[in-house]
């Protein structure tokens, strides 16, 4: 196995799992969406208030996701471009 040094700055095979992200958003949505019915017809209006906001918060984060994905990937430099050292 091959030893990598590693500089602090970013990893080397990082992957951003938006897909297992947007997968949890999206069973959120779905507990949050029954929950504030449920409290709504249970006659819990606090509860139902506090679903109902946790569902706002779940749906922008499912959007804000699906944006990320549609964008693409971006680009990473390869091996061989030496990593960026912050000024101090």
């Amino acid at each position: 196995m091959r030893h990598l040094v590693r500089t602090g700055d970013e990893p080397i095979t990082a992957r951003s799992p938006l897909r297992l992200r947007l997968g949890l958003a999206l069973f959120g949505l779905v507990w949050t969406v029954f929950g504030t019915v449920a409290f709504l017809l249970a006659h819990r209006i606090g509860w139902a208030i506090a679903c109902g906001v946790l569902w706002l918060i779940t749906t922008v984060d499912v959007f804000m996701i699906t944006r990320h994905i549609r964008q693409g990937a971006h680009y990473q430099p390869g091996r061989d471009v030496p990593p960026y050292h912050r000024s101090r």
